[in-house]
């Protein structure tokens, strides 16, 4: 593996993406299948693909991902990579069926940071825990890599959110807060899920929990926590949220002959759209200020808004664009004398709920919020229904159909 792949730099454009994508194909089979479960420490990631602050926003995409891997490597020798790119897919769907999951989470997200200012204990055991100061090595140094990267391995993420929830016992929805606010790829299927699923929550009764031997072993002995670990607690557990959908909602597509296109961190590859109609301009909404806009996660979503944008006006063969806030899109759609917004389909969370409300605002100036969905979701979503397992069946049926028709990726 070469030395390009040991450091990672977490450069917000798409050409950034791209090359660390053509450095690391080569390793997508058998190697990364032997090596993905060490986390070697931040100078060396060359065993990982370390793509999904990218692909969270699809400065590129999870098709020509696939497409690149699939490309040098046979289905079978790249089976574990595979496996893994549809492992976000898998969450974003599941959560698209089950919308109360999510607005569960944020109530109660809301509901503790409230509770801090009342719990003078449990407010000082959650700064410790942020702070780096809980005199677990792991755990801190962890925390570390987090605050001033925005990215950890998956396997550390795993040990991570156990010993948050079940050694240090602090509320899971405070550890993914913590997460959604500094990881680069943090969305909320994936980050809220995966933090469920450590908890015992998303498969009841089966929960994560870190062992001091696994974590030396995958630490290559960095780290030996022996002594310091919970590993006999239990899982948690809640009443159910009973909201499954009978179906997934539908994208949009265009049904005038002129658009504006409406940029979000939920989809920044607006020329692979499939617009069916001229584009009259390009504006950027604003993030959702969920953090410090110092810390990497927020600095990468606003250059990545900015580096998507530039390429967009470049595609459109337009001259100026704009970064608005959403009170600011009516104005910018009536001066550009449209009657439809295309915007990349934001699953439930953060942005799609900013879409709720952007609609809603648009609506009495007779101008329409477009969501064009990719058809790499709309194939993979229904299989998501229930663990991972049911979609993981598929993957050889979705990559065959999807070598037959290329076409909207």
């Amino acid at each position: 593996m070469g030395a390009e792949l040991a450091s990672v730099h977490f450069i917000p454009t798409r050409a950034a993406g791209l090359a660390r994508l053509a450095a690391f194909v080569p390793n997508a089979g058998r190697a990364y299948a032997r090596d993905r479960n060490v986390d070697r420490g931040p100078g060396d990631r060359a065993n990982v693909s370390a793509l999904s602050p990218w692909i969270r926003r699809r400065l590129i995409t999870e098709a020509e991902v696939l497409d690149a891997v699939l490309a040098k490597h046979s289905p079978a020798a790249a089976e574990k990579f595979i496996q893994e790119v549809y492992w976000r897919t898998y969450w974003k769907g599941w959560l698209e069926m089950r919308l109360g999951v999510l607005r569960r989470f944020n109530q109660e997200r809301l509901d503790l940071r409230e509770s801090l200012a009342c719990d003078a204990a449990l407010a000082e055991r959650v700064q410790q825990a942020q702070a780096a100061a809980t005199g677990i090595e792991c755990f801190d140094a962890w925390v570390t890599e987090l605050v001033t990267i925005g990215w950890l391995h998956n396997h550390a993420r795993m040990w991570f959110a156990s010993i948050w929830i079940f050694t240090l016992r602090l509320p899971w929805q405070l550890g993914a807060d913590f997460f959604y606010k500094h990881l680069l790829d943090a969305d909320p299927a994936s980050n809220t899920l995966s933090w469920r699923w450590v908890a015992g929550l998303h498969t009841p009764g089966k929960h994560y929990l870190a062992r001091a031997e696994n974590i030396k072993r995958y630490t290559q002995e960095r780290f030996d926590p022996r002594g310091q670990l919970d590993e006999r607690a239990a899982p948690l557990n809640e009443p159910p949220v009973a909201d499954l959908r009978a179906a997934l909602p539908d994208g949009n597509v265009s049904s005038t002959p002129r658009v504006g296109v409406l940029l979000s961190e939920e989809d920044l590859h607006p020329e692979s759209w499939s617009i069916g109609a001229s584009v009259a301009g390009v504006c950027a909404l604003a993030s959702v200020a969920v953090a410090d806009p110092a810390a990497p996660a927020a600095r990468f979503s606003q250059a990545a808004l900015l580096d998507a944008r530039s390429r967009a006006l470049v595609h459109f063969g337009l001259d100026a664009g704009a970064v608005l806030e959403p009170a600011a899109v009516l104005a910018w759609a009536q001066a550009l004398g449209v009657r439809e917004l295309v915007t990349g389909y934001a699953p439930t969370g953060l942005i799609a709920w900013q879409f709720d409300q952007l609609e809603l605002a648009l609506a009495p100036g007779g101008v329409a919020l477009v969501r064009y969905q990719r058809a790499f979701d709309r194939a993979a979503w229904p299989h998501a229904s229930a663990g991972f397992f049911k979609l993981r069946e598929k993957i050889p049926r979705l990559l065959a159909a999807r070598e037959e028709s290329l076409g909207g990726a």
